[in-house]
């Protein structure tokens, strides 16, 4: 099917080359006379064009949704709709990467308390600096205002290195209801276990090989790696923590958060610390609610410190 825009083409065309009048080129086109002349009213859209490129290349994993509520904030009244006609325009769609096989059938909800520090999820992020050496990434998340707690960069972390730095958080934020781990060697460690009954906090470790039972603080490593790791190439270990840092904070302060309806983590925890009227740390009669779905039938949650020697 042929466009308006194609048969005003083809009409000038013919008038030009063939020296037809409007009415007989019109005939043989098949086009109505009047959208022929007709010049469309609509303001220019050439700023707007302009600042969603501006967006899109500063920001080059972020879909038109996301593009869509940085504009609303610069104060942009256009509608969804029309920030994605141009965005479709501009040729700004983000390529997709090849996803994973997901697994077939029905999973039981993981419930959590609508409550900032009601459990966060541990994980770790591997890349590597751009004369080779490897480096790992220790990721602390909320599970509810899925604010990234800590991105913590480094050529090795232990186990001793994760608990001080967990013991940091706790002294700043508060002590959580529960802590979501994967079964690695550095969070089944002497010096974790230890930490843990020390502080008395709940550690759950989901069943191995089930990463999709820390799915919180795995999302967040799938948008650090396609937004940051996959788009720098880090010079130095120094220049690792300063780009990790700068966009851990863009992260919780500026990036809109389709979970949270948009909003950035930041302001979702401000609201719901609001709406319940509590602080960040909870007190100690919820330290120990139900958070997490029990481990797997043969899996078990408790750990015993291994003795040396």
């Amino acid at each position: 099917m042929v466009g308006p825009a194609v048969k005003r083409e083809a009409v000038a065309h013919l008038q030009a080359m063939m020296g037809l009048s409007e009415r007989r080129a019109c005939r043989i086109v098949g086009a109505d006379r009047k959208m022929i002349r007709y010049r469309s009213r609509r303001a220019s859209d050439t700023e707007l064009r302009q600042r969603l490129r501006d967006l899109a290349n500063e920001r080059r994993r972020f879909g038109y949704r996301r593009l869509f509520v940085l504009l609303r904030r610069e104060g942009e009244t256009s509608g969804i709709n029309r920030i994605y006609r141009l965005y479709r325009e501009e040729g700004l769609a983000v390529r997709k990467r090849r996803a994973r096989r997901k697994a077939v059938g029905s999973r039981a909800p993981i419930l959590v308390e609508a409550r900032p520090n009601a459990r966060w999820s541990l994980d770790f992020v591997h890349d590597q600096l751009a004369c080779g050496r490897r480096f790992r990434i220790l990721n602390v998340v909320d599970d509810v205002t899925r604010e990234c707690l800590a991105a913590i960069p480094d050529t090795s972390i232990s186990g001793k290195r994760v608990a001080r730095e967990l013991d940091k958080l706790i002294g700043r934020r508060g002590k959580p209801g529960m802590i979501v781990s994967d079964n690695g060697t550095e969070l089944t460690s002497n010096a974790i276990l230890a930490f843990a009954a020390d502080r008395k906090i709940n550690w759950h470790y989901i069943a191995p090989g089930k990463p999709m039972q820390n799915g919180f603080v795995e999302s967040f490593n799938g948008r650090m790696r396609d937004e940051l790791l996959n788009e720098t190439m880090f010079h130095s270990m120094a220049h690792a923590r300063a780009l990790i840092r700068a966009w851990v904070d863009d992260y919780n302060e500026e990036r809109p958060h389709s979970a949270l309806g948009y909003q950035t983590p930041k302001a979702f925890a401000e609201s719901l610390l609001t709406a319940t009227g509590s602080s960040a740390a909870p007190d100690e009669s919820s330290a120990q609610l139900p958070v997490a779905q029990p481990a797997p039938r043969g899996v078990s949650n408790q750990r015993t410190q291994v003795p040396p020697g």
